[in-house]
């Protein structure tokens, strides 16, 4: 008959105490070859220990935000914001006004979350409505570049629902992550532009209870809780979802959300309401008008409504998570002739710098600026076209002032812009 063996005992490598090697529960951790060893009592304590420093740590951070919110705040109350974007933006002055203190009382909610105090502030999303090309984007690039904060914009017409093919709207948060290198403290104090929120407008007509509408309603649906805020979950770029999957999660509670749009007939829809709520409209005694006499695209947008936003198609429970509408006018040909000229990094600007950098001067007409306004407004698109028209007007010059180190002066005229015609290239004496 065999001996029984006893088990081995081993000394715990950090409180020295000697435990029995086969007892799973009171050794965790043994590493026969090295030695090493850890019993459970001393595993015990690293974890209590962790959890400490973990708590610590995060109410560190936390009052180091707090004291980061104190310095953002002093520095950019909502006329110091407006004037920063007043160096880029020309015109849309409501519109500045209006997401300066939406952006100043976001981070004041902030802070006073901070302080735990009884009182729920909500969040002040933001809904923006203006033609193509009338400078939503460049704003709120402008802006988060002066608060210095994570920025993404993500295109609301490739959202879908859940099961269906596209991207869920989780999409957003996940564009907000990397934005901020991928800094989830970072990304949960960022700001998310929505753009085309038009198009997952809620589609009208009796079809609409019975047929399925993967990028509309069902959309909006999903958006409601991370508006509001919520914990994000998911997967890193380019990773299939799937249960094993590991995920990111991301609290949206102090993230900015404001979405926006062209919203074409938006106008038509407000200027319905309008007639309807003027007295005396209907009847013998009603006063008729004519084309002329109809109100004008920026007359009717500042006057916009929740419940217009309802009848264009966004749900109600959305229309109440965005309760700051700004509105932005559409660009006349004078605005973009000074847009050309007037900003920081205006079109013109831009390339009388890179020209300089070959010795050469850029010289624009005053004809040939207002044939490039008049162009864009043509096409419809406003700004955002200004400098693809000078870039196909500047092309051939480009490619060939770097064969030569003689400095020249450039000269667009009008008929560089309206004819085709070749820019004048003309030798600058010393």
């Amino acid at each position: 008959m065999a001996e029984k063996t006893s088990a081995p005992q081993v000394r715990c490598s950090m409180c020295k105490r000697v435990v029995t090697v086969h007892d799973q529960y009171d050794m965790p951790i043994y590493d026969p070859g090295t030695g090493f060893a850890i019993c459970k009592s001393c595993v015990r304590d690293i974890n209590h220990f962790l959890d400490e420093h973990d708590m610590a740590t995060a109410e560190a951070e936390h009052h180091d935000f707090s004291e980061q919110l104190t310095d953002i705040l002093n520095k950019n109350k909502p006329h110091k914001i407006k004037e920063y974007l007043d160096e880029y933006i020309i015109n849309q002055d409501k519109a500045k006004k209006v997401l300066s203190v939406a952006v100043y009382n976001h981070y004041k909610r902030m802070k006073y979350g901070y302080q735990e105090e009884e009182t729920e502030i909500e969040k002040s999303n933001v809904i923006m409505l203006g033609p193509s090309g009338c400078g939503k984007t460049a704003l709120l690039s402008h802006l988060s570049k002066l608060l210095d904060i994570p920025f993404a914009v993500t295109d609301a017409s490739s959202l879908t629902e859940a099961g269906f093919v596209g991207a869920d709207v989780e999409v957003a948060v996940r564009n907000l992550y990397y934005a901020a290198d991928k800094d989830i403290e970072k990304a949960e104090h960022g700001i998310i532009y929505l753009d085309e929120f038009d198009k997952i407008a809620r589609k009208s007509g009796a079809n609409n209870s019975i047929t399925a509408d993967p990028g509309h309603e069902g959309v909006q649906q999903a958006l409601l809780k991370m508006l509001e805020g919520s914990v994000v979950e998911f997967t890193a770029r380019g990773q299939r979802k799937h249960p094993e999957a590991p995920t990111i999660k991301v609290d949206t509670k102090n993230i900015l959300f404001i979405v926006g749009g062209a919203f074409v007939g938006i106008d038509k829809v407000i200027n319905k309401r309008l007639k309807k709520s003027e007295s005396g409209s209907i009847g013998f005694g009603a006063e008729v008008k004519g084309e002329a006499d109809q109100p004008k695209f920026d007359e009717l947008i500042h006057q916009v409504r929740p419940e217009d936003l309802m009848e264009y198609g966004i749900i109600p429970e959305i229309i109440g998570r965005l309760p700051v509408i700004c509105t932005l006018e559409t660009l006349d040909e004078d605005a973009l002739l000074r847009i050309l000229t007037e900003p920081k990094n205006a079109p013109v600007r831009q390339y009388e710098k890179l020209l300089a950098m070959d010795g050469v001067t850029l010289r624009f007409e005053e004809d040939a600026l207002r044939a490039v306004a008049k162009k864009a407004i043509e096409r419809k698109t406003g700004a955002r076209s200004l400098k693809g028209i000078i870039e196909d007007t500047m092309l051939d010059v480009m490619f060939d002032i770097p064969r030569s180190d003689e400095k020249r002066e450039v000269v667009i005229t009008e008929k560089c812009i309206t004819e085709g015609a070749q820019p004048e290239v003309k030798p600058v004496t010393a």
